[in-house]
């Protein structure tokens, strides 16, 4: 089959809610992807900050064997050791105290949601069900965890939306302490925007959220599942700004491509769930907790990490040096890069695709590149190398 031919049968078959590359993607190996027509693609887009450690890695292959031999799923009715094994290995100088898993980033964010209304709840404070979230900000496609993303493009034609949410400025902390009343429960912040333009936030902004959620008595959630496990350079981003949340949520990168979400909380606040007060039939299953733990012993190394933050600032470096005149700003940290540009950036994306390096957008304007972890400088020096050409034949 060709790409052309899967193009044919996808347009049939399935609904028209992705704008999609007429491109069919069949094969992957480390940084590279293949197509129908045996193309190969550097792939700077992994999945969109998923697959953390390349296409098929070795080591994550063997443990999903194994595990597939083993035990696929069972209920949460049930201990099951891998799960409680990589809870252990996420706690493990995160702050945090307990763990929830389930399928998606949306999941986690759901979960956080819900668990932040129900803590207070459960505290005799039922008034306290307001959640502060931030303009430009993308949580997810769930009605809660989409009602709390502060774009409206996302909102259009899903009304009525979940009550109680309000939307900030991002990095504005005098309008964080205008929007706080008694019936706030939660903020819900990424540290590092991701869909919104890759926009990390400010030193002195998170830290100043943790110091008013503490003294109002709101619950900080950290929603890291684009900018956590590794992306950045430090297991947890909000490592950088020495602020550990109440709540922090997690996907993506988490299972380098197999779906598992997760969210991580203190004992104090765990205490707002009881049992049947939340679930996921298919959340920490043997299958997925077990690639997951394979996936953090890699990613949770010191050499590892700081390798991560060296071959950031090789590819930022090589980015300024090409020196386009359209750049407006470039923002991220560690493997998690947004390039501005003064134009749409659509077309150049699909220039770049034509020359086989694959790149997503993060608004209309911005150049993602969020590629494998495991990426080496060779390679970077190689997606340099073509989107310097590409960026000589974008007319913009």
């Amino acid at each position: 089959m060709t790409n052309q031919e899967w193009n044919g049968r996808g347009q049939t078959a399935l609904m028209n809610n992705y704008g999609r590359f007429p491109i069919a993607l069949v094969k992957g190996k480390g940084s590279y992807v293949w197509d129908a027509n045996n193309k190969q693609y550097l792939d700077m887009v992994g999945g969109i900050a998923t697959c953390s450690l390349g296409h098929c890695p070795e080591a994550v292959l063997t443990v999903l064997k194994e595990q597939a031999q083993t035990l696929w799923h069972v209920s949460n009715l049930y201990w099951i050791p891998p799960q409680i094994q990589l809870a252990e290995n996420l706690l493990a100088g995160s702050g945090l105290d307990k763990a929830y898993f389930c399928n998606s980033g949306a999941e986690a964010n759901e979960a956080a949601l819900k668990l932040a209304r129900k803590y207070f709840y459960r505290k005799k404070q039922a008034n306290k069900t307001e959640v502060i979230a931030f303009e430009h900000s993308f949580h997810g496609r769930t009605m809660g965890a989409l009602t709390a993303t502060g774009q409206s493009k996302y909102h259009e034609g899903f009304g009525p939306l979940v009550p109680g949410f309000k939307y900030v400025p991002y990095n504005q902390l005098p309008a964080v302490e205008q929007a706080i009343t008694e019936n706030t429960c939660a903020i819900i912040v990424e540290p590092i925007q991701g869909e919104g333009g890759i926009r990390p936030a400010d030193l002195t902004f998170l830290r100043s959220l943790k110091h008013i959620c503490d003294q109002a008595e709101v619950l900080l959630i950290f929603d890291e599942v684009q900018c956590g496990i590794g992306r950045t350079g430090t297991l947890f981003a909000y490592q950088h700004y020495g602020v550990t949340p109440h709540i922090v949520t997690l996907a993506k990168g988490l299972g380098s491509g197999f779906p598992i979400g997760a969210m991580l909380t203190t004992d104090q606040v765990a205490t707002g769930f009881a049992p049947g007060d939340h679930a996921a039939t298919f959340g920490g299953n043997p299958l997925a907790t077990a690639v997951a733990g394979k996936v953090m012993d890699i990613i949770n190394q010191p050499d590892f990490l700081a390798d991560v933050q060296e071959k950031g600032r090789l590819l930022r470096e090589g980015i300024q040096k090409i020196g386009d005149p359209r750049v407006k700003e470039m923002r991220g940290r560690g493997l998690l890069i947004g390039v501005e540009f003064s134009a749409e950036v659509k077309d150049l994306i699909s220039i770049c695709m034509k020359k086989g390096l694959l790149l997503v957008g993060a608004g209309t304007n911005v150049v993602r590149f969020v590629p494998p972890l495991t990426i080496n400088k060779t390679e970077i020096n190689q997606a340099l190398a073509l989107f310097k050409e590409a960026l000589k034949e974008w007319d913009a």
